[in-house]
């Protein structure tokens, strides 16, 4: 066999495709190392037929295609084409057609490899024993690749004679034996299948053959079976007529007494019928006398409703009337306080007018306008007073609402600028009495005095009004502070709660339980309810007897929860958190150990204490603002979303 060429496209480094020429003669092939003259052994060995991707230098057949460097993509194949020279026609007779044979082998990534020869696809055993025939092959000692001369120096007696025999041109003989001698193996070991099948046919057939005699004794058995059914039938008919007969003279004479009781019957029908006319005039009057009471009974029950109504209202009218006296009393007591004041500081004025009267008496006429522009002053202070005392009235209501303080302080501060001006206009007025004469001036120093203590009024008005803007500013702060509280627990709740209704949201616990349910069930409170998708599902309880570990109590009675979260609540228990170290090694498969503060013991040996890592579960329980706390724990704790 006299190879020609040698065509390899992206074989290992031959990424391009390159074309080896085999001149006749001496061949060679000269580079450094690395340059991959070795390849080109391999690619010989890889079209004739090479299946071991161990002997190919590579973990699998299929890194014989180019994998890629740094300038250049990696080939989805790879492709070795051999050219052989024929003109002997010494090849085998399917491949004797042809003066030339070309033999390519071409394998695709995912796809494993194909062999053609001139351009028909072949079999790799067709290949091989091509090779073979021509005292050559994959695994020829023709071919030296790499450490094969140290190889063939070692070899086994065995070894040398496979180079013996494939120098002599056997090889193919050996191959084709090889293959026979598997042929009668698989041939032998399809013998031996079917002595099995037709053993196990055999058995089938004495199977059915005792089946067979059953299904004849059966039908013997049947045959006898329904002979006798149909003479108990017979039987049967024969008492059945018998009784049919007696039964018609029975029915026959039963007719003859039924006519006779019905002659009686006949005539002994009208008196009845007259009874029962009578029985239902009485009926009927009855039913008009029993319909005339109930008109009288709902009219009775419609009466007692409306003086009922009507005992509520004057209830409620006497309570109004009670609460208008009591507020009338105190507005009462309130004038009453308010006239004394003024009826003690009205003496005051009128020692002071007498005073002022016997001076005047002395003065001229001139002092007699002053005692009359005095006397205007003297009123001009009291109604500064009365409107003062109006300021006060009004700043007592802005306790009652915040958004009339605001309005009251107003009016307060109007009324005290009035008195401001007029308090300047007074001593004006005084200061042109005080030419007139000494007594006017007394009297003016007596209408200063009044105003004096307006003036203190209006101050201690404006303190008190101080007060209220900032008792109100102090409600508005804590108002607001309480509306970010809320809408931060809103966000919270909205944020946990999802898409989905979470079973946190239909569980109720008892106060001072809710860490020790956060602690057991943690995230899985989030879950839903399922129904089709993921989620808690209801499942039938245990059906053993179920009691917690010794020195614990059951968290069970202390919960309201959906019946899917039945199996997870009924084996959790409660503990005492010093205690619940020593009580872990006592855990039954699947229960848990809480304590009321968060911690956690499983009975698997996991712990988790609630001060290193709380849980989101045991947080959002607890998540109560600071003003709230005192309500919580006087009302029983609800934990709903």
């Amino acid at each position: 066999m006299i190879f020609t060429k040698l065509r390899l496209h992206g074989f290992k480094s031959f990424v391009d495709p390159t074309e080896l020429v085999i001149a006749p003669g001496l061949t060679g092939i000269v580079g450094p190392n690395g340059c991959g003259k070795s390849n080109l052994l391999e690619a010989l060995r890889w079209v004739m037929g090479e299946s071991s991707a161990k002997s190919m230098r590579g973990a699998g057949m299929e890194d014989v295609i180019f994998a890629g460097a740094a300038s250049r993509p990696a080939r989805h194949f790879a492709e070795v084409a051999l050219s052989i020279d024929n003109s002997a026609r010494t090849a085998p007779a399917a491949f004797n057609r042809h003066e030339t044979l070309d033999v390519i082998r071409r394998i695709t990534r995912d796809a494993g490899s194909a062999f053609k020869a001139n351009g028909d696809d072949v079999r790799a055993r067709d290949v091989r024993m091509l090779f073979a025939d021509a005292a050559t092959g994959s695994q020829s000692p023709a071919l030296v690749r790499q450490g094969r001369i140290a190889e063939l120096i070692n070899a086994k007696p065995s070894a040398r004679r496979a180079i013996l025999e494939d120098a002599a041109g056997i090889g193919g003989l050996w191959q084709r034996r090889h293959e026979a001698e598997l042929k009668l193996s698989s041939a032998e070991t399809n013998l031996a299948r079917v002595a099995d099948v037709i053993e196990g046919l055999d058995q089938r057939l004495a199977a059915l053959a005792r089946q067979a005699r059953q299904a004849a004794r059966y039908r013997e058995i049947a045959a006898a079976l329904r002979r006798a059914e149909a003479m108990a039938l017979w039987l049967r008919w024969r008492e059945a007529e018998a009784a049919r007969e007696a039964a018609a003279t029975a029915l026959a004479e039963a007719l003859t007494a039924a006519g006779r009781a019905r002659e009686v019957a006949e005539a002994a029908l009208p008196p009845l019928r007259e009874e029962e006319m009578v029985a239902a005039a009485v009926l009927q009057r009855l039913a008009v006398e029993r319909d005339r009471l109930k008109e009288r009974e709902a009219e009775a029950e419609a009466a007692l409703q409306a003086l009922a109504a009507r005992a509520a209202q004057i209830a409620r009218d006497a309570e109004r009337e009670a609460q208008l006296r009591a507020d009338a009393g105190g507005m009462i007591e309130k004038l009453e306080a308010e006239e004394e004041a003024l009826i003690a500081a009205r003496a005051g004025h009128d020692e002071a007018a007498k005073a002022a009267d016997e001076a005047a008496r002395a003065a001229s006429a001139r002092l007699e306008v002053a005692e009359v522009e005095t006397d205007r002053l003297n009123a001009e202070a009291a109604r500064l007073a009365a409107a003062s005392q109006a300021a006060a009235r009004r700043l007592k209501e802005v306790e009652a609402a915040a958004a009339r303080a605001a309005k009251g302080a107003a009016d307060a501060a109007s009324a005290a600028e009035e008195a401001t001006r007029r308090l300047e206009a007074e001593e004006a007025r005084r200061t042109a009495a005080t030419g007139v004469a000494a007594d006017a001036a007394k009297k003016a120093e007596a209408a200063e005095a009044a105003l004096i203590a307006a003036e203190a009024a209006r101050a201690e008005a404006q303190g008190e009004e101080a007060e209220r803007r900032a008792a109100a500013s102090a409600a508005s702060g804590e108002l607001s502070a309480l509306r970010a509280e809320v809408a931060s627990l809103e966000s919270l709740l909205a944020r946990d709660k999802g898409a989905t209704e979470a079973v946190l949201d239909r569980i109720s616990v008892a106060p001072g339980y809710e860490g020790a349910l956060g602690a057991a069930l943690d995230e899985d409170l989030k879950a839903p309810l399922a129904v089709r998708g993921s989620g808690w599902a209801a499942l039938p309880p245990y059906g053993e007897a179920i009691e917690p570990p010794p020195g614990a109590e059951p968290l069970a009675p202390h919960v309201a929860a959906p019946d899917a979260l039945a199996r997870r609540i009924v084996r959790i228990a409660v503990a005492p958190a010093e205690a619940g170290d020593a009580m872990q090694a006592a855990l039954a498969p699947g229960w848990r150990l809480v304590s009321r503060e968060g911690d956690l013991w499983r009975w698997d040996g996991f712990r988790q204490r609630a001060a290193d890592a709380p849980s989101a579960a045991a947080e959002r329980a607890c998540a109560v603002p600071p003003t709230h706390r005192a309500s919580r724990r006087a009302a029983p704790a609800t934990w709903s979303g």
